[in-house]
């Protein structure tokens, strides 16, 4: 079923392609940046949306391709700031309590059908962590999911470089101790969490130093032997020097205070504090800061670091000034994310344009590619998504989904194929059967005694 859709998604976005423009006509537009617009429309021209507004302000050529959205609703593609969606092979490189040399890119699998499925549920746009088994992963990726295209298209090469760190339970192996008489890996305290990542920037300041003192020397005309290449000392030094954004596992108040006191010590910049369950608590202390938070808004008790959830959390830290998206950490939620943001009105009382921003313009602007995704404004990638009723609806559905100009999900499209497999399934199934009783009825009572 995998290689059908993708052979089937394929000529579709091919299409798309050729046709060049597209005009997605009489929507109600949510552009989550400028309000809602009735009865609008929306002109792509390429990759990029060249116009947006009311029908009768937007025209385009005669040989666009023209999508009747008459009664339904356009909203970004939404953008997922966690998921481990499309990682071949273990998200968790654990044999170390750094492994920031390692590269999630390097992995990247595009026949997940869960990438698909989140297509089919309006996101577009992901980034894809190490898994939060260290205190500081591997290199993450921001990718979009174009379904049906290589991995290497996948990739949004020009995003700003990423890494996971974690802290807590996960990366102490609070929950999954070895057996006796095999010791546990360090860290195992949420002290050893704390000074693996102090060590890790300690040792990459000395690595730094090496290579500028020989840097120095070169510029003196001497001809010194040049340091050796770290490659996690490279990464390290790259978030020293503001190359890397630091997106971090945490769930308790105290030690979300840890790391914001860290990087105050050792002069790094968080970007992004993931899941952030207790982040209520200490709100304002995150914004001073200026560092945003991607949350659950009800998910609570899985573990004991995540008792003190509660679902006002995206609100009281909204509110107190953080930048706040919700996030998946998960297949499912990766296809539901616009419900998650819908919850933030009823607990909280977000407005309807805030509780949007949480699943697009947020956690895109918290991937610093707000410029490009996010909301529907003139020059900003087309990734779109046409749902056939307001996306907070829980009685909604995805009927298309465009990344970059390009049709990646078709409902019809995928309806009709569901009835072609499904055909193509009892025609084999019938023929299978009608071979064994001809097979059956051609054996001689010689071959049946045998």
């Amino acid at each position: 079923m995998k290689s059908l859709i993708a052979i089937v998604t394929f000529t579709v976005t091919t299409v798309a392609f050729a046709q060049n423009v597209t005009l997605i006509r009489d929507a109600t537009i949510l552009t989550v940046s400028h309000g809602k617009i009735e009865h609008g429309s929306i002109l792509i021209r390429g990759t990029k949306i060249a116009a947006v507004g009311p029908n009768d302000q937007i025209t385009a050529p005669a040989d666009a391709q023209i999508v009747n959205a008459s009664g339904k609703f356009v909203l970004p593609g939404i953008v997922d700031t966690h998921s481990h969606t499309a990682i071949e092979g273990s998200v968790n490189e654990i044999s170390l309590p750094n492994t920031g040399m390692v590269r999630i890119r390097d992995v990247v699998n595009n026949e997940d059908i869960d990438a698909y499925r989140e297509l089919a549920g309006g996101t577009t746009t992901a980034l894809m962590l190490h898994g939060s088994a260290n205190s500081i992963g591997g290199q993450s990726q921001i990718a979009k999911w174009k379904w049906g295209r290589p991995a290497s298209e996948w990739i949004v090469e020009d995003a700003p470089r990423t890494i996971k760190f974690a802290l807590g339970e996960n990366p102490k192996s609070s929950n999954f101790r070895p057996p006796a008489g095999i010791p546990l890996q360090y860290p195992s305290t949420r002290m050893g969490v704390e000074e693996v990542i102090r060590k890790s920037f300690l040792d990459a300041r000395d690595y730094m130093a090496k290579w500028d003192e020989y840097d120095a020397r070169k510029k003196r005309g001497e001809n010194p032997i040049p340091p050796r290449r770290d490659l996690l000392m490279e990464e390290m030094a790259d978030i020293l020097r503001g190359n890397v954004d630091v997106h971090s596992h945490c769930y308790r108040s105290d030690e979300i205070m840890m790391l914001l006191s860290l990087s105050d010590e050792l002069g790094f910049k968080i970007r992004e504090l993931q899941h952030v369950l207790e982040g209520y608590k200490v709100a304002r202390e995150i914004a001073a800061h200026g560092v945003g938070g991607g949350t659950f808004i009800d998910w609570w008790g899985y573990k004991a670091e995540a008792y003190d959830a509660i679902p006002y959390n995206v609100a009281l830290m909204e509110r107190a000034g953080v930048l706040t998206s919700v996030n998946s950490d998960s297949d499912e939620l990766a296809r539901r994310l616009n419900l998650d943001a819908a919850k933030a009105m009823k607990y909280g009382g977000l407005t309807e344009e805030e509780a949007l921003k949480l699943c697009t313009l947020n956690p895109a602007t918290q991937l610093r590619l707000d410029k490009r995704i996010g909301s529907i404004d003139v020059g900003k990638d087309a990734d779109l998504a046409i749902w056939n009723g307001h996306p907070f609806s829980t009685y909604s559905r995805v009927d298309t989904t465009f990344i970059e100009g390009q049709i990646y999900f078709d409902r019809q499209r995928d309806l009709r194929l569901r009835q072609e497999l499904a055909k193509e399934k009892a025609d084999r199934l019938k023929k299978e059967a009608d071979e064994a009783a001809k097979e059956k009825k051609e054996k001689t009572p010689e071959d049946k005694n045998d």
